[in-house]
């Protein structure tokens, strides 16, 4: 791997730069904010990019130059980093280099989880067999683009968020698609039944062949390569590509090995700092009040709150604000033939005593649907055209009490506008 651009010379001791580990989303975003003095460590050989974009490269939409991200004024380094040593502050990379910090951030993001399937991995393999591909970074995003053409036989493992975007983006492009899900419906951390039916049937208008309750137990190689996956029940499902979609893990590996609080993720508090002060940490990685989010508007809200408390302005630092949780708006929309728009927010799963507004229409496949619990917006789903997702996204986000009358939602949910 080799350096986008060059390092300043060596001379800043350790204790006066910020450098950012993860050129992701967040990471990027933070190198941005704090402009040209800021180092940017980034692993992939891709210019840093908008990952929630890869199934539109996928689906053929965008070509990767697309969802290119902003480049920071910044040097960008391209190479991995292998070590943080905290005691002289300094990082220690593959190629050899070694960067030294005043404040570190770690970015590192998530790693995709890959599901304990017998046959995946032979006795002491650690590569993906041929015909398998994980759907996280660019480099997957290609292989698997590359490997597509009309007719060809693709299973998809995982069926939410990440494995209806892949599922819908292979079948755009022609594959003959299986979508295999353990859960008892699709999307079931965001959707409620009526509407996971809704993205269903919108799969199967698309010639994708959905199974829910479905336990993937095995895979079969032939030549190197998965020919075969085999259900919980035995069936077995013939295939050339195999999409692993199973979740992502956050990437903690560095910040164990450096000796810092990690849990599910790297424990940070509302100024983002880890266990070691001149060390935060953002983004898929991070950990706050026992939450990790995995998702990118927490990440753009950690990485501003961050940039701005590390400022070199006094203006700006002296105005941050400390991070306290995103109350988080799930979007996806997919463009094209047969388009997909939905929103979900919050528990869309009603209590008792909760108050609850729903509206459908069969015809034209919309979906509206909110909960209202102690005068309080607490969650909803919203799935056709949407209209009314800006003004609802306000209201969940802002968390101020509603109105007795319930005639302002209802007009926001039959509403064309409110974007």
């Amino acid at each position: 791997m080799t350096s986008s651009a060059q390092l300043p010379p060596p001379g800043p001791a350790p204790g006066t730069g910020v450098v950012v580990i993860g050129a992701g989303l967040a990471g990027t975003r933070v190198a941005q904010r704090l402009g040209a003095g800021t180092v940017l460590i980034g692993e992939e050989d891709h210019a840093p990019y908008n990952r929630v974009l890869l199934a539109e490269v996928l689906a053929g939409r965008y070509g990767p130059d697309v969802i290119t991200l902003p480049s920071p004024p910044g040097p960008v380094l391209r190479t991995r980093v292998v070590r943080v040593d905290r005691a002289d502050r300094r990082v220690h990379c593959a190629d050899g280099s070694v960067v030294p910090y005043g404040t570190l951030v770690l970015a590192t993001g998530s790693n995709p989880v890959l599901p304990p399937l017998r046959g995946l991995f032979a006795p002491g393999a650690h590569e993906l067999p041929g015909g398998v591909h994980a759907f996280r970074t660019m480099d997957d995003c290609l292989a698997l683009s590359a490997a597509v053409t009309p007719g060809v036989r693709a299973v998809v493992i995982g069926g939410g968020l990440l494995g209806v975007s892949a599922a819908r983006a292979l079948a755009v492009r022609g594959a003959q698609v299986v979508l295999t899900q353990q859960a008892e419906r699709l999307m079931e951390r965001h959707l409620d039944p009526a509407s996971s039916e809704l993205v269903r049937r919108h799969l199967t208008d698309l010639g994708v062949e959905v199974h829910t309750e479905c336990r993937v137990r095995g895979v079969g190689v032939s030549d190197g390569a998965v020919r075969r996956v085999e259900l919980a029940d035995g069936y077995l499902l013939d295939t050339d590509l195999t999409v692993l979609a199973c979740g992502v893990r956050p990437r903690t590996g560095l910040a164990l090995a450096a000796g810092l609080d990690v849990r599910r993720g790297v424990v940070v508090d509302d100024l983002l700092r880890t266990s070691d002060p001149h060390i935060r940490a953002v983004g898929d990685c991070a950990e706050h009040a026992g939450r990790v989010y995995g998702l990118a508007t927490p990440a753009v809200e950690q990485a501003d709150a961050l940039a701005a408390a590390l400022a070199r302005e006094p203006a700006v630092r002296d105005a941050a604000r400390p991070y306290t949780g995103t109350r988080t708006l799930t979007r996806l929309t997919l463009p094209g033939p047969g388009p997909l728009d939905l929103a979900a927010f919050g528990d869309p799963e009603p209590r008792p005593d909760d108050d609850v507004i729903q509206l459908a229409d069969a015809t034209r496949g919309t979906y509206r649907k909110v909960v209202v619990r102690g005068g309080r917006l607490v969650g909803g789903v919203l799935l056709g055209e949407l209209a009314a997702v800006g003004a609802l996204a306000r209201a969940w986000e802002a968390d101020d009490p509603l109105p007795d009358d319930d005639s302002p939602l209802l007009h926001l949910l039959t509403s064309d506008g409110g974007r």
